[in-house]
């Protein structure tokens, strides 16, 4: 992996599970990693190898979605010895309703509670 988070910057990640409370719009994104047109924009980590956060894989925002990733296998991807994952260096956490490609992608559920607390998605229109 090119630029891999340090010990303190994974530390800083809240466990899996400590942000259920919290809707995906204000849930925080707190690292980024990419290859290409892949992203995975992390909110927990579980401080072993588990992460959880929104996934795009080459640029397919309609398949995008929420979900666990290893940072094991992200760090393993390597294309023919040139190509890496990178660790986003100077991401700043964000809430994922700021978070374009979130967003783009349909990543936004919010309750409705007017229309009996049922989950939406929120995708932009073009």
């Amino acid at each position: 992996m090119f630029n891999a988070p340090t010990e303190a910057q994974l530390a800083s990640i809240p466990g899996l599970y400590q942000t259920d409370h919290i809707s995906t719009q204000g849930k925080t994104i707190h690292a980024h990693f990419h290859i290409g047109q892949s992203h995975w924009f992390i909110a927990e980590f579980d401080q072993v190898d588990t992460m959880f956060g929104f996934c795009i894989l080459n640029g397919d925002l309609e398949m995008a979605e929420w979900g666990y990733v290893s940072l094991q296998d992200l760090n393993s991807i390597n294309v023919l010895g040139l190509y890496q994952v990178q660790f986003d260096v100077y991401w700043s956490p964000k809430p994922a309703g700021q978070v374009e490609l979130i967003r783009r992608g349909g990543g936004i559920i919010s309750r409705d509670e007017q229309n009996g607390g049922h989950w939406t998605w929120h995708t932009p229109r073009n």
